[in-house]
């Protein structure tokens, strides 16, 4: 059975004040907003139990050493998952827009590539 976590358990994972601030940093990054203040306050606590609630966890409003790992991960996958996602950036789409001309003009496929080795190499009549 998983430690429940309380003030002690909490004490343990060792939470300064940056590494508060980044526990807030990631929930908020989450859907979970929290003011980023380093401070473990009353509404942060909500949101750390509302987070909990959402993950399946025992709703304490504190964390423990499994919990706060489980936060770093899904907040570095969720990080991830956005920053792969579908918003690329315009500067994105233009050089694919310019791989896939280049890439037409070559006739396009394997037989393309090889005919566009064979003129590179032969010269283009």
């Amino acid at each position: 059975m998983p430690v429940e976590a309380t003030q002690e358990t909490e004490d343990q994972i060792g939470l300064n004040k940056g590494k508060r601030r980044d526990v807030q940093r990631r929930l908020t990054g989450l859907g979970f907003d929290t003011k980023v203040n380093g401070r473990f306050d009353v509404s942060t606590r909500a949101v750390i139990t509302r987070w909990q609630a959402a993950r399946g966890y025992p709703r304490t409003g504190f964390l423990n050493p499994l919990q706060h790992q489980a936060l770093l991960t899904e907040s570095a996958s969720a990080a991830h998952a956005s920053f792969s996602g579908s918003d690329k950036s315009d500067d994105d789409r233009s050089a694919r827009r310019r791989a896939g001309a280049d890439h037409q003009h070559s006739g396009g496929g394997p037989g393309g590539l090889i005919g566009g080795v064979l003129g590179g190499l032969f010269g283009r009549r």
